[in-house]
């Protein structure tokens, strides 16, 4: 219903350029009608691989939509004058899909001045302390695996670490049947918190020993660019990811955190009580995250890239 309403706009609006974001991939159905329809330029950004995300999450098994969907994708990225990749692994993946020529790849940005400025820990928060909780910010939901957090809080429980937290803040499909779970299976190292704004958000980011930037063992997450994952370097704190993509060789290459195993919930609890008993290596490493932040993720230095590459079009 939103690509059609929107190609009302497309076919009624002023415009040199036209920018489809997607996903879903049927954003691309006003794009290419501005493309062939009115001849305007079309910049088509990807957010999401799709369909591949969806068939690979088991969301799209019907094989009939299946063929369907890889031929509209195609279309989309052949009608394309621009194709802007969300992360450098999105960008290695159409070109060796497509060939396209003009794909560049524009992550998600940071505030750099809102989560770099060092803000108190609030007052009223008392269920855990500074540096003794790792955080994870967004949605709850199986691509985001969340059940692995779950059982590594229940494993640091049995191992008597209560000293650890972990903190999420968010919603989604399954926080409500995760938050029954803990009650029911006394699950105390888990913490569960509402959607707050982002300001409030900023000094519990900031006092975390790690952010958490988990993502379900499949392929195409791999090419996954979280936004957590850029807020937390601003902020100065290292990150657990568990890819095998882009995001792993980032923080092996800059020394800005830790690849965990998507599936063994002993490894992250391991990690983090490792990291609490010697958190002397997290000082380098987030000195080191808040530096790539701002060499490589302020808003500023990505909206003029990808501006220039409109404005080149």
């Amino acid at each position: 219903a939103y690509a059609l309403v929107s190609c009302w706009y497309v076919l009624t609006l002023k415009a040199d350029v036209v920018i489809a974001s997607s996903g879903p991939i049927t954003v691309g159905l006003p794009g290419l009608v501005a493309k062939y329809l009115r001849g305007r330029k079309l910049v088509f950004e990807v957010r999401d691989l799709w369909p591949e995300g969806a068939i690979e999450l088991g969301l799209l098994n019907n094989k009939a939509l299946q063929k369907l969907a890889y031929w509209f994708e195609k279309k989309c990225y052949n009608a394309a004058d621009l194709i802007v990749a969300l992360s450098p692994g999105m960008q290695h993946e159409i070109v060796e899909k497509h060939h396209h020529q003009n794909v560049i790849s524009v992550t998600n940005s940071a505030n750099i001045e809102l989560f770099a400025t060092t803000q108190e820990f609030p007052a009223n928060i008392t269920s855990f302390k500074k540096k003794k909780y790792a955080l994870y910010t967004g949605n709850i939901g199986m691509v985001n695996n969340v059940e692995w957090m779950f059982d590594a809080a229940k494993i640091l429980g049995k191992l008597g670490r209560h000293d650890i937290k972990i903190v999420w803040i968010g919603d989604g499909q399954l926080k409500q049947k995760l938050a029954e779970r803990k009650e029911l299976e006394g699950v105390d190292n888990l913490i569960l918190m509402d959607l707050m704004p982002k300001n409030q958000l900023v000094p519990i980011v900031q006092n975390a020993l790690v952010c958490l930037a988990p993502l379900k063992d499949t392929k195409v997450l791999n090419t996954s660019s979280p936004n957590k994952f850029f807020e937390s370097l601003a902020a100065g704190v290292p990150v657990i990811q568990t890819t095998n993509g882009w995001m792993k060789d980032f923080v092996s290459k800059h020394g800005v955190g830790f690849t965990v195993d998507p599936n063994s919930a002993e490894a992250l609890a391991n990690k983090l009580i490792e990291l609490t008993d010697h958190p002397e290596q997290l000082i380098k490493m987030g000195l080191n995250a808040g530096k790539i932040a701002k060499l490589e993720f302020d808003k500023t230095i990505l909206a003029k890239k990808m501006l220039d590459s409109i404005l080149d079009v």
